[in-house]
């Protein structure tokens, strides 16, 4: 039935986050061949993808790279309902990146995170550019189920550096 679920998930990641926050479609696609890269889908009905996690298993953490509800359906509590079920399946803390909570929306999803048992980390980061041609973006990390140790953050950081975006953490400095 859910012969290839990955456009419908590629099409709710567009509705759902600026452009510099996702890769292309041959670039988030080329993810599925990491065995590291995980997509958790919810599907309505008839089929359909209305809710997808997309996380990267690591030995020591957790990284949730992008959770989004299909605008249709959004504000019933599906993507509350999705991430209590991966922190229920989760043995190894949980982190992920939140736009610094600066305005009405920012605010909005780190107190949505915060609910959920999330800690707003105060270390300096910046997700590498995912396309070509873009700058760095300054993010925050979230990590459950508490606070990251300075050592952590930084073994979190070379990790993703690394795996999720392909760079060395030497360039950015």
């Amino acid at each position: 039935m859910h012969n290839n679920p990955f456009n419908e998930i590629y099409a709710i990641m567009e509705a759902s986050f600026p452009i510099s926050e996702f890769r292309t479609l041959d670039g988030q696609r080329a993810l599925l061949a990491d065995p590291r890269y995980r997509l958790i889908t919810d599907y309505n009905n008839t089929g359909r993808v209305i809710a997808f996690i997309a996380s990267w298993e690591f030995p020591v953490f957790r990284f949730v790279e992008h959770i989004a509800v299909h605008p249709a359906v959004r504000g019933q509590g599906l993507g509350d309902k999705m991430m209590r079920d991966y922190i229920s399946e989760s043995i190894t803390p949980i982190l992920l990146e939140v736009e610094p909570p600066l305005n009405e929306w920012s605010l909005r999803r780190v107190g949505f995170y915060e609910r959920l048992g999330f800690f707003l980390n105060p270390y300096e980061y910046r997700q590498p550019p995912l396309r070509e041609g873009q700058a760095e973006l300054p993010l925050k990390i979230m990590s459950y189920a508490q606070p990251l140790p300075v050592e952590a953050f930084a073994l979190f950081k070379e990790t993703v550096y690394s795996h999720v975006y392909k760079v060395s953490d030497s360039h950015h400095e």
